[in-house]
């Protein structure tokens, strides 16, 4: 059950510039009011209020579409439940507990206070899920731990900066083993209008884009799905 976008109201890590920093600074400041408005519902627009049962079995359903169906390519012959995992962009935790179920170590982060404090008494009795916040484009909070597989979902399609993009990527190249898959989904239809630093409807990627972010990044692109839509998948190998 994923997300429309819809209008509110319904390497080593770069420094900062300035205008990134701004930029990261109304990302953290507009998740937080979205947060404490209706969090289950930013994160997932389909219903107004969710009951508990409701809400985590769409993030279930969603994990289960676009990774337990796709384990050739996630696993790559490991038993997941050996396998150490990255969410981006966790939210209230809605997938993050249904990742816990399935892998041996999830870590997950997110650019929201607000969205972590409520992803923590999500997971509370997981002892194998691991969340942070973030800057919101950086993994630095993460240190150096190895990754086998890294996922995000209705996140990218938010951020208003190609450049906070690509720095997430980096990131996850920087600790995602050799050969593991990078598998997220960007904003791909560039006739939807947005403004300049509007953190809710994304900067779109073309496939030519989504092909130059993989090589710039030091990954394979080895499947794309999507192209010219707001579900445009991408499959990042990293090389």
């Amino acid at each position: 059950m994923a997300s429309k976008i819809l209008p509110p109201d319904a390497q080593a890590v770069k420094a900062h510039t300035p205008d990134t920093q701004a930029i990261l600074d109304k990302m953290r400041q507009d998740w937080d009011a979205r947060a404490k408005e209706n969090a289950r519902h930013y994160v997932a627009t389909a219903q107004t209020e969710w009951s508990d049962e409701e809400y985590f079995e769409s993030g279930r359903q969603n994990v289960y579409n676009e990774i337990l169906t796709d384990m050739g390519n996630v696993c790559q012959g490991q038993d997941p439940k050996a396998m150490t995992i990255l969410e981006i962009g966790c939210g209230s935790g809605r997938m993050t507990r249904a990742l816990s179920e399935n892998f041996g170590q999830v870590y997950a982060v997110d650019v929201s206070g607000e969205m972590i404090v409520r992803a923590k008494e999500a997971v509370k009795d997981r002892a194998n899920a691991h969340l942070f916040q973030n800057n919101g484009q950086d993994l630095a909070v993460l240190g150096d731990v190895q990754l086998d597989f890294a996922f995000t979902y209705i996140v990218f399609q938010h951020i208003p900066s190609r450049d906070v993009i690509r720095n997430y990527v980096r990131e996850v190249a920087r600790l995602l083993k050799p050969g593991g898959l990078f598998k997220f989904q960007v904003q791909g239809d560039p006739s939807m209008k947005r403004n300049q630093d509007d953190t809710w409807l994304g900067v779109p990627f073309s496939d030519a884009d989504a092909v130059e972010l993989a090589e710039a990044c030091g990954f394979e692109p080895r499947y794309r799905l999507g192209a010219g839509t707001q579900y445009f998948w991408l499959w990042f190998f990293k090389r």
